[in-house]
């Protein structure tokens, strides 16, 4: 038998889709396959080779620990639900799946936003202060900061979910999506929907706001410093640690902010669809590789584990 919420008239909804186009059906089904693979390959490879060397033990490679675990989860979230609308006529999820799936998304979500602000933090400490690198960025103060990232993560998803659960759904329980995302859910109230948008304006204004300030501040901070290094070698050094993590932000914060905080009337549903496919499939998958084929570090203990794996 199946459950329904009090204040909803639907039991289920049926997720439309990436596309409609039955001729794109099986090869977007494959390299969506691919796509997640290589996240998953990827970053529980990074996450299993962080905890197998304690040369990586450090704030850095802490929080890159971190992020690794939650692009892994929140794709597991979404990416098998996706695969199936390739696959399925109707790719139906329940009222609970559907608000599960939208809760557990926005918690990832949110908290890869605000990991990203303390890996910016850090690379402040690093580069503008060396010496009391070790002191600053002791293991009390990364647990703290990594408490306050699933704490936000928590917050955000909570809000958003109560003032989702709170509405009444139509009859036509079609979404067009290939989740259970915010706006189109929002589409498919027969209630108003007032209370929700200026909930998505607020909690994801400061779920975007926050971290962005974060980063631009200690970005700014580290420019200066390295400006004020006199080898041209020496700045250039200084700077390529940070490479990674900008571009990882730039694909983030700019794919986030596109799709949430621009009004519905100015976004078409299939901009929106494409807009999300970046920080639910494109960014987990890319974050283990630009964060470890350039990094020495990564490369060094690749190379010891698979020769101790060989020896052995």
């Amino acid at each position: 038998m199946r459950t329904v919420a009090e204040n909803s008239s639907v039991a289920e909804f049926i997720l439309a889709g990436l596309t409609n186009q039955l001729e794109l059906q099986v090869p977007l089904f494959f390299l969506f396959l691919g796509f997640y693979v290589v996240t998953v390959v990827g970053n529980l490879g990074l996450i299993m080779l962080i905890g197998l060397n304690s040369h990586l033990h450090t704030p850095m490679y802490f929080f890159l620990y971190n992020l690794s675990f939650i692009d892994f989860c929140y794709s597991t979230v979404i990416t098998p639900k996706m695969l199936m609308s390739f696959v399925s006529k109707k790719n139906i999820i329940s009222y609970a799946g559907c608000m599960t799936q939208l809760f557990f998304f926005l918690f990832f979500v949110v908290s890869e936003s605000f990991i990203l602000s303390a890996m910016a933090y850090d690379r402040y400490v690093a580069i503008c202060k060396p010496l009391v690198y070790i002191a600053i960025m002791s293991p009390q103060v990364c647990l703290l900061l990594l408490l306050g990232v699933y704490g936000m993560g928590f917050a955000g998803a909570m809000a958003h979910t109560a003032c989702m659960v709170r509405l009444t759904f139509c009859d036509n329980n079609m979404i067009d999506h290939y989740m259970c995302d915010i706006l189109p859910l929002l589409k498919r109230s027969c209630t108003s929907t007032y209370v929700n948008e200026m909930v998505v304006f607020l909690v994801v204004g400061i779920d975007i706001g926050v971290p962005t300030v974060t980063i631009f501040i200690s970005y700014a901070l580290i420019l200066s410093s390295i400006l004020r290094i006199r080898s041209t070698e020496g700045r250039f050094k200084a700077f390529s640690t940070c490479t990674s993590h900008i571009i990882a932000v730039s694909l983030f914060f700019g794919s986030g902010a596109f799709v949430y905080l621009k009004p519905s009337s100015l976004l078409p549903i299939n901009q929106g669809k494409i807009s999300s496919l970046f920080y639910t499939t494109v960014v987990p998958m890319l974050n283990p590789l630009i964060y470890s084929l350039r990094n020495k570090d990564v490369k060094i203990a690749l190379k010891k584990t698979v020769s101790k794996k060989s020896f052995s």
